[in-house]
């Protein structure tokens, strides 16, 4: 059984800084390109960015340059370090498989960023 629980986030001015972590449990996570997704308030959910089992990454346009996903597989780990943090970056950020699995998403963690 996968469980992914995402941590990290907070409430941070803009220009700030935020680094998220998720703890995977089973197996697939090493052998899966995983992501990092967010929901702003009152949108759909989004793909930010992309890493595969080997480090290969990829970003969505708008948190290019300002995020990097990086992951620790055998702590079974995927981390976003967030930096220059907008108020458009407010969100609940989750974690999952690319694609994604219904059943594995988390509760994600909320990320507030003021003006």
């Amino acid at each position: 059984q996968v469980q992914l629980v995402e941590s990290g986030g907070g409430f941070v001015q803009a220009g700030g800084s935020l680094r998220l972590s998720c703890a995977a449990s089973g197996r697939i996570f090493s052998l899966s390109t995983m992501g990092w997704y967010r929901q702003p308030p009152g949108k759909q959910r989004e793909l930010v960015a992309t890493i595969t089992r080997i480090g290969n990454t990829n970003y969505e346009d708008s948190v290019k340059g300002r995020v990097t996903i990086s992951r620790d597989n055998a702590k079974n780990m995927l981390y976003l370090q967030m930096n220059s943090l907008t108020p458009e970056d407010t969100a609940v950020y989750y974690c999952n498989v690319v694609p994604p699995t219904y059943h594995y998403w988390g509760q994600g963690t909320q990320v507030t960023v003021s003006s």
